[in-house]
């Protein structure tokens, strides 16, 4: 028997303002990109659960969120900047606490993480003292709160670590899976997004249970391999491992412009200033790449990306910044301005 949980941080960006803050606690808190009075570029990275009773959400324009809220003196909403260090300080601090409890363990972001328990636990009441003595330690060591899913696997963990917030902590042994997640929508399983729910909907399809009367080869006639994976996800399949160390598929950055722009050369400098920390990314890892990816988002949101693979893995991030200016020329030629510019290598190897 396998024994997984997942533990989410809640509202990890807020709530860290918040323990540094106490008199913020309660408000409505947006952290991201400056909203400069609702003129502001950028998204909100997220935001306390006050400001999601507005509509906020995270990866939301900052000057939609600030329609929705304004801030001080207009309105109640408090918005701060982005404090990565701070963020990544406390999160060192609670990985280790969740290490500690598992058997294995693998973090899933700077607010998340993935540990088994089956040999610690070894039973699903046992789980249940752990996950509690996860979530008083986070209490009283770093102020903070966080949800648990306690599942038979990493798919079903995730989903019950969602299904209670904040603070919550919801247990599904292997018997209730199905029964779980038969009434939740299909989103709430990895990997279906907008554009896969759009199509599943489109047939009538708004339940997991639902999902569950299609056939596999109907799924992958509809998506392909992906068919296979989302008619498993349907019925809690899932025996992926914890994946306890990683190498990174891809080093990359993106840059909200101040105002839309079709400007070559700032357009050009952009890109330069990208693959210079790009570079020291690298250098740092010691890694080559093989592909180069452009990003572009429009003015209205539309959002395109183009690679090109090299003939050899290198190091060199002067190729790289050709690369891309190539692969920029197709997208100058709508009349749109570009709203963000983002670079991205991939196919990494070791030098």
């Amino acid at each position: 028997m396998r024994i997984v949980m997942h533990i989410d941080l809640n509202a990890f960006f807020a709530s860290a303002e918040e323990r540094e803050r106490p008199e913020l606690k309660g408000k409505p808190l947006v952290v991201g990109a400056d909203p400069k009075d609702g003129k502001g570029r950028g998204v909100v990275s997220t935001c306390s659960y006050e400001a999601r009773k507005y509509g906020i959400r995270s990866g939301m324009p900052i000057s939609r969120a600030w329609k929705m809220c304004p801030g001080a003196p207009a309105g109640p909403c408090v918005y701060l900047p982005v404090n990565f260090e701070l963020y990544t300080r406390i999160s060192d601090n609670v990985m280790e606490i969740i290490r500690s409890f598992g058997d294995a363990f693998e973090p899933a972001g700077i607010d998340e993480a993935y540990i088994e328990v089956s040999k610690k636990a070894g039973s699903w009441d046992k789980a249940l003292d752990i996950a509690e003595k996860i979530k008083k330690e986070i209490r009283e060591k770093e102020k903070l709160t966080c949800s648990i899913g306690i599942a038979p696997n990493k798919l079903v963990a995730k989903v019950a670590s969602d299904f209670r917030k904040p603070d919550g902590l919801t247990l599904v042994r292997t018997e209730d899976v199905l029964d779980f997640l038969r009434p939740m929508e299909p989103m709430a399983l990895l990997g279906i997004g907008p554009k896969t729910y759009a199509v599943l909907k489109g047939m009538g399809i708004t339940t997991i249970g639902r999902l569950r009367r299609l056939r596999k080869d109907q799924l992958t006639g509809m998506f392909g391999k992906f068919g296979t994976d989302i008619w498993e996800s349907a019925r809690g399949i899932d025996d992926s491992s914890l994946i306890e160390s990683w190498e990174p598929k891809s080093i990359g950055r993106q840059i909200t412009f101040e105002k839309d722009t079709r400007d070559v050369s700032l357009l050009n400098r952009t890109m330069e200033k990208m693959a210079c920390e790009i570079k020291e990314q690298l250098f740092a890892d010691n890694r080559l790449f093989k592909t180069v990816t452009l990003i572009v988002r429009y003015e209205n949101f539309d959002t395109h990306d183009r690679s090109r693979s090299l003939k050899a893995p290198t190091q060199d991030i002067s190729v790289a910044l050709e690369t891309a200016k190539g692969l920029l020329k197709p997208f100058l030629e709508d009349t749109r301005k570009l709203r963000l510019i983002g670079l991205r290598v991939s196919k990494l190897s070791v030098r």
